[in-house]
């Protein structure tokens, strides 16, 4: 969830008392300073303290009283509020005067690093993206002074998920209005994403000749772009598939050690268009080509809503820009990437959602 939230702490530098944490609560404090007597408090409305488990803890002589913060998951972590800033966070109020977030421990080292998935999983639900940005980097300075920067940086990682690798997978096939069949794969492009970083790491893309209605129709080259010229004297699908697992083999994803899954947006792709135009040629379809994760549904589980329009409407719900022109084999598949970072980023763990063959 990028370098904020969830490292291991030490005292208020302010020089008044710090919080006084006690094991089990991690502590956002609000000290002033041992000569300012004052006693400011977060703002908790009761409604907000009960659905959050938000809890007072006794004062000490200078500082007020810190809010322990008790997740559902049954881990406790604090709220990353830079102090002083009044932002309000589901009816929070951080008002305290202090700059440092102190939390509990002595030391970075001794975060149980077994926590960090369902911790960052959490804090994610609980706080809205553009809050966890504004706050991250602040958050970053402050605790990267007092020592804290490597396990800062081991914080940066997304949840960990059930797959070594992503392979990205979209179709463009040929077509018409009305539709024409057999329908025939004339771009093959597969992106593999780095399951832990979430980031791109190697491009498969290759164009294909139709053999069956071997010219484009008007209508097929302005859904995709794709021209005559693109396609003509390209492999045929078989050439294809054998250069699909050339790369599979050269990129390490043959190694039963290796845990990767395709995903693409809707089943189509792996549930009817590759075996139906395999079964029409008379071609195998490779294992790794039978099990994947539709990123409609997954968008779903994580949003609660689905996708009527596809790539469309995640980029919309999520607020990211379409990459690339629509239909365009290479850019879905771009799209596709960048809609799993956006959703691991907040905590969701992508499973397959096919059935098995």
């Amino acid at each position: 969830m990028g370098s904020y939230g969830f490292i291991w702490g030490q005292r208020a530098p302010c020089g008044g008392h710090p919080a006084a944490p006690s094991r089990g609560h991690a502590l956002v404090p609000g000290c002033r300073a041992a000569r300012c007597r004052r006693t400011t408090t977060p703002n908790v409305p009761r409604a907000a303290a009960s659905a959050l488990g938000l809890r007072r803890r006794a004062r000490c002589g200078g500082s007020p009283a810190p809010v322990a913060v008790r997740l559902r998951c049954g881990w406790p972590a604090e709220l990353p509020l830079r102090a002083g800033s009044g932002v309000r966070v589901r009816g929070v109020s951080d008002a305290s005067g202090c700059s440092m977030i102190a939390l509990l421990h002595t030391g970075a080292a001794k975060f149980p690093q077994h926590f960090l998935p369902r911790a960052r999983q959490a804090v994610c639900l609980l706080l809205p993206a553009a809050l966890l940005k504004g706050y991250g980097s602040i958050i970053s300075r402050k605790l990267a002074s007092h020592g804290f920067g490597a396990s800062m940086a081991a914080m940066s990682s997304f949840p960990p998920q059930r797959y070594h690798y992503f392979l990205v997978l979209d179709f463009e096939a040929t077509c018409d209005k009305p539709q024409i069949h057999p329908q025939e794969i004339i771009e093959f492009p597969i992106l593999k994403l780095n399951g832990r970083t979430m980031e791109i790491e190697s491009t498969f893309h290759m164009y294909v000749q139709p053999v069956v209605h071997p010219q484009l129709t008007p209508f097929c080259t302005e859904l995709t772009g794709i021209i005559q010229g693109m396609v003509d004297g390209q492999p045929s699908l078989q050439q294809v598939l054998e250069r699909v697992d050339e790369w599979m083999a050269k990129e390490g994803l043959l190694d039963p050690s290796v845990k990767s899954i395709f995903v693409t947006c809707g089943d189509w792709d792996l549930k009817v268009m590759l075996p139906g135009q395999c079964q029409y040629l008379g071609l195998p379809v490779a294992d790794y080509f039978k099990q994947w994760i539709n990123l409609k549904k997954a968008y779903s589980f994580a949003m609660g809503s689905w996708p009527k329009n596809g790539l469309l409407d995640m980029n919309k719900g999520l607020n990211l820009q379409h990459i690339g022109r629509p239909h365009s084999g290479i850019d879905d598949c771009k799209n596709i990437a960048n809609i799993m970072k956006t959703l691991a980023h907040r905590g969701f763990i992508f499973k397959q959602t096919s059935k098995p063959f």
